[in-house]
């Protein structure tokens, strides 16, 4: 049996928060409020490391690259999602929802990839300190982010191509906030099984190979600094990660919370799944510049300087 194709009218539509529809209109103004303080918080870090010389290090590198990713992640979905909840905007175009699809999933890769990069980072500045600048010359810092999204592009792309070869008739109704993956394959007609297969395998081989490079750095640094004589030094040490292994937890944990649900979540209510999928997008890229702002002294005088300028 043939299913027609889709075509260059197709459209779909977002349905929110299932079971929350009447909620909606309340519940956007927090989300709203969280969006606001996520671009003004890392626009604001953006313009501190980029004006001021003496942050012009690699760990700052590696966190401009992250405050970019999160505002290219919450730009993508978060302004269409407020439209749904106030507005009722709930149509979007195949391409349009192709596009929003391809780039929440490659920067949130992305993300992925800086991650283990700063956890390279915090290993060389505590393990190998004589040779940290030797090894993250500004070249090198250059191609440790470009590899980043890179590999979120080159892991996306097969699934972006598989999504839009398949067949899609009855309600384009997808019970999500934005267009997710998994919840537009479930619209398709005939077999899906090769876009969950590469879906799965793809995300848990990333994941896995990811958590294993940060957790082996993590434990270096740890037998690093139980080595340390002074209290002093162990302290600033173990504050200096601190705020990385924090981002990590927050990105991480509503991020498989939400994948793994999608697929085989069937008992969690869909609204607390739904919900956990659109914080995963706002929380983290709030939260990111204040954790940073706090624990890291430098950024938090220069905010304050460039505040009260």
């Amino acid at each position: 049996m043939s299913y027609p194709n889709h075509s260059s009218s197709t459209s779909f539509n977002l349905i929110g928060i299932p079971g929350l529809e009447d909620a909606q209109f309340w519940i956007a103004f927090p989300f709203c409020t969280m969006y606001f303080m996520a671009v003004l918080g890392n626009i604001t870090l953006l313009l501190v490391i980029r004006l001021d010389p003496s942050l012009h290090l690699p760990m700052y590198y590696f966190l401009s690259m992250l405050a970019a990713i999160d505002l290219v992640l919450t730009t993508s979905t978060i302004p269409k999602l407020l439209s749904i909840f106030w507005f009722q905007s709930h149509e979007i175009n195949f391409e349009g929802c192709v596009a929003q699809m391809f780039f929440i999933h490659s920067f949130s890769t992305a993300e992925l990839g800086v991650l283990v990069t700063m956890a390279f980072d915090r290993y060389l500045a505590i393990c190998k300190p004589l040779r940290y600048s030797a090894i993250l010359t500004g070249p090198t810092i250059a191609k440790l982010g470009l590899a980043a999204v890179v590999r979120g592009f080159a892991i996306v792309t097969p699934l972006t191509c598989m999504v839009t070869s398949l067949s899609y008739c009855g309600p384009h109704l997808i019970h999500h906030s934005y267009c997710e993956h998994m919840s537009v394959v479930k619209l398709a007609c005939g077999d899906t099984r090769l876009n969950s297969i590469y879906g799965i395998m793809a995300a848990t081989i990333m994941v896995a190979s990811d958590s294993i490079l940060i957790a082996v750095s993590y434990m270096l640094i740890l037998r690093e600094v139980i080595g340390l004589s002074s209290r002093k030094a162990r302290l600033k040490s173990f504050g200096t990660c601190g705020s990385h292994i924090g981002v990590i937890v927050l990105f991480y944990t509503p991020g498989l919370f939400s994948f793994y649900t999608q697929c085989w979540g069937q008992n969690i209510p869909t609204h607390i799944h739904i919900l956990m999928a659109d914080l995963y997008l706002l929380v983290p890229p709030m939260l990111n510049p204040l954790i940073y702002g706090m624990r890291t002294k430098l950024i938090r005088e220069r905010v304050l300087s460039l505040l009260w300028q």
